[in-house]
């Protein structure tokens, strides 16, 4: 990496690499947008768009993983050039794992669409995925401007998103509660924000990323989480797809 030549060649490989990465953040925000837009709607169509448009992320991220790998095979960076390649290919899994989540909602969106809607569900869906796909799009912006104020701020605002799904789970029992034929519907939808909160947690990954590839270091802080509300009831957690 001494030689002038090979240091042009490292960093146009990465420029292209580092590219990839914001093409998929692209395609992820827009799964996270369409995926609550088909909730709302009741768009079975949309919902289907979001799910196989997962296979293009899941592409666009073993391209990247495999870019990488050959960088690092044939480049062999220096420590600090490998921290940046490092970090990329985090980021994609992190970005990867949110377009699964995303799917995951187009996939209860199809299911909910036959059943009586809960009022006001959707909308406060949507409330969420909107705030974490702000999150996600900061953190990418954060990413190319190597910006570690803007990471962090990212990490601070994943408390919100907690306080959001908490309020919606009490919501949910609540209708549970006074009505067991909105058991079902309730269920999935506690699943659809359990998702969101989770993309929020990979966003806040991501931040972490970008203040330890523009510091050196990762936070020493654990960040903020509003675990206090969470209800614990057997069968309400659910295993990643």
């Amino acid at each position: 990496m001494n030689d002038p030549h090979i240091a042009k060649a490292f960093d146009r490989d990465l420029e292209a690499i580092q590219a990839l990465v914001m093409k998929m953040g692209g395609l992820v925000e827009e799964a996270i947008r369409e995926a609550a837009k088909s909730l709302k709607t009741r768009d079975t169509e949309r919902a289907e768009k979001v799910r196989q448009g997962d296979r293009k992320i899941d592409e666009l991220e073993d391209l990247i993983n495999t870019q990488c790998a050959q960088l690092l095979a044939i480049r062999q960076p220096a420590a600090t050039d490998l921290r940046t390649v490092l970090t990329v290919m985090k980021i994609a899994g992190n970005l990867e794992r949110i377009g699964d989540y995303a799917k995951n909602i187009a996939k209860r969106t199809e299911v909910l669409s036959h059943m009586q809607p809960i009022e006001g569900a959707s909308s406060a869906i949507r409330r969420m995925s909107k705030e974490v796909e702000a999150m996600l799009s900061d953190a990418l912006d954060s990413y190319i401007r190597r910006d570690a104020t803007v990471g962090e701020d990212v990490r601070h605002r994943d408390l919100e998103v907690d306080q959001m799904y908490n309020a919606l789970f009490r919501e949910f029992l609540t209708f549970m509660m006074e009505d067991p034929r909105n058991i079902t519907a309730c269920m999935h939808l506690h699943f659809i924000a359990k998702n969101i909160e989770r993309m929020g947690d990979h966003v806040t990954s991501i931040a972490d990323q970008v203040i330890y590839l523009s510091t050196g270091q990762f936070p020493d802080d654990q960040r903020p989480k509003d675990n206090q509300s969470i209800y614990k009831v057997e069968g309400f957690e659910e295993a990643e797809e």
